[in-house]
């Protein structure tokens, strides 16, 4: 058994972790067990069976998705923390976390506490052994006592699955395995267990409608929406003529490269998510929702604002700290920035 890595941030930890992983695994098994689960990820398929179903595939997902489903992960849960600054989870349950991304991302958001207390009690349910086995053995090296002490539990995800109490539930790229009708379970599951739920999807059409599904259903539970939306009435984007996705970085490995034939060293993740709280949050104004057009002397944004509606603001020069705000603004970021530049 590895020693826990020294203190870090579980970001640069998992990093530093799966480098570890995958050093000799055989190339040519890597991008063939990634070919077979990008075309799983694409699918719109559910499948009756656990999609990680031995080492192999459990280290590819961890090589080659786990990354990119972490920064997502993290994305959300921080715009959920910004929305809810007071807040922070009692106990975190990730329903189909697999080898665990979305439970090192909460605790890249919501660290273990300062006074040396108990961590909060994190558990990690899936039907998938091999993944509960590789993220015990990931977790074990995590410099986070909550990851070290989580408990990972067998578990089918559909509609009989049972959620205790606890503060946070994540529900991170599982949607889309799922039939309609064991989605709307493990939706209600996830409301029915939790304070706050965060619902992370692929950045395509199909993941969007999932979201605005599981979105509908937790605003019908009596939750408030805080984020990505300002506001918890529809989503104003016209049926089939877009969809609301962000993207975040994330660095590739070599192995990462060489599995999907890329050659430059970092990829955007696309997806989609909710968060959404049982009290009432404060969401941004507005919400950046797609990458900032920046031109000579002006910036332009392209906002979902808390009036329901999407619209364009131009922020020009002569704004000055507000426009030296706007060109250091990204997509999917609040606006205007939750510290408002003195005019």
């Amino acid at each position: 058994m590895h020693a826990p890595l020294s203190p870090q941030a579980p970001a640069e930890a998992l990093r530093a972790t799966l480098a570890e992983l995958v050093d000799g695994l055989p190339p040519r098994q890597a991008a063939q067990a990634t070919a077979r689960l990008i075309a799983n990820y694409r699918g719109a398929t559910p499948t009756d069976a656990p999609v990680l179903r031995d080492r192999s595939d459990v280290v590819a997902y961890a090589a080659y998705r786990m990354p990119a489903t972490f920064e997502a992960d993290r994305a959300a849960l921080g715009a959920l923390a910004d929305a809810v600054p007071e807040w922070t989870p009692t106990g975190h349950t990730d329903i189909g976390g697999g080898t665990g991304a979305a439970v090192w991302a909460a605790a890249d958001i919501w660290p273990d506490p300062a006074d040396g207390s108990a961590p909060r009690p994190v558990t990690v349910l899936d039907w998938a052994e091999p993944a509960l086995a590789l993220g015990r053995e990931l977790a074990a090296r995590a410099p986070s006592a909550a990851l070290r002490d989580a408990r990972w539990r067998r578990a089918r995800i559909d509609a009989a699955l049972d959620v205790p109490p606890t503060g946070l539930v994540t529900v991170s790229y599982v949607l889309g395995e799922l039939t309609p009708a064991d989605r709307t379970a493990v939706v209600d599951a996830a409301a029915g267990a939790a304070e706050a739920v965060a619902v992370v999807e692929p950045g395509t059409p199909d993941g969007y409608r999932r979201i605005i599904e599981a979105r509908d259903r937790l605003v019908a539970a009596g939750f408030h929406v805080a984020a990505p939306c300002p506001h918890s009435a529809a989503c104003p984007i016209e049926e089939g003529t877009d969809w609301c996705h962000f993207a975040a970085r994330v660095s590739r490995s070599s192995l990462h490269r060489q599995a999907k034939g890329a050659s430059l060293a970092w990829e955007d993740e696309k997806f989609s998510y909710v968060a959404a709280t049982r009290f009432p949050p404060a969401p941004a104004t507005a919400r950046v929702v797609r990458r900032p057009q920046t031109r000579k002397g002006q910036v332009l944004l392209d906002l979902c604002r808390d009036t329901e509606e999407l619209s364009r603001e131009t922020v020009t020069k002569r704004q000055g700290p507000l426009y030296r705000a706007a060109r250091d603004t990204a997509w999917g970021d609040p606006w205007p920035p939750r510290e408002d530049p003195a005019p």
